[in-house]
């Protein structure tokens, strides 16, 4: 990757961070109710739904995913060890997830007309023919991004023992927020009741009358 892009890279990560760090932020509120889950959620939905901020946000998730998948396309011969491969592949999970959400939440919000909140990331949960997608789903989707992290900090730490920590600490921590806010989703630290018209979306696949 030149220079430039990976300037370009690593700017719209930054700011898809900030974004990020407030929606999982948001997801872990959920443990408390799904009412303070989306409380919090309409207080920030003040700031990134401005039409201006939500451009931003959508044009570095386009900038993220090109540069992304670019880069490891480039790279791909050249690739080598095991923190590469890993960083290469939490890199494209990572562009996966963008492209499917962000075009869910967008389909959903303007097509169906939904309020694209708790229920409608948690509906899919609650499905027996869909959930074993969005279990995984979910799951790797934070993992891949502390990895990811873990892994562009490991390039840049000056031993062998603060590299491993500079990887591990993110991809663990990763982990946890993204088991709790499955299991959240899930249903299984607060009760949850998804609305019919959430679970409508799914009737062609779930066979639901």
């Amino acid at each position: 990757m030149s220079r430039t892009l990976r300037l370009v890279h690593r700017s719209s990560a930054l700011v898809l961070c900030v974004f990020l760090f407030q929606h999982i932020a948001n997801h872990q509120v959920a443990i408390a109710g799904v009412d303070v889950h989306i409380g919090f959620m309409q207080t920030a939905r003040a700031v990134y739904r401005m039409p201006f901020v939500e451009g931003v946000l959508l044009l570095c998730v386009c900038l993220q995913i090109s540069t992304g998948v670019g880069s490891v396309a480039r790279g791909w011969q050249r690739r080598h060890g095991a923190v590469a491969w890993l960083q290469a592949c939490s890199g494209l999970y990572i562009a996966f997830f963008l492209l499917v959400h962000v075009s869910a939440v967008l389909f959903g919000r303007f097509a169906l007309k939904l309020d694209t909140n708790f229920y409608f990331a948690a509906a899919g949960l609650h499905v027996d023919s869909v959930r074993m997608f969005f279990y995984p789903y979910y799951l790797l989707s934070i993992v891949a991004v502390g990895v990811h992290l873990g892994c562009a900090l490991y390039w840049r730490a000056p031993s062998t023992r603060s590299r491993r920590a500079a990887l591990a600490i993110p991809a663990f921590a990763g982990s946890v927020i993204a088991a709790v806010i499955v299991l959240s989703l899930g249903g299984f630290l607060q009760p949850v009741q998804i609305p019919a018209e959430y679970q409508s979306s799914y009737v062609g696949a779930s066979g639901a009358p």
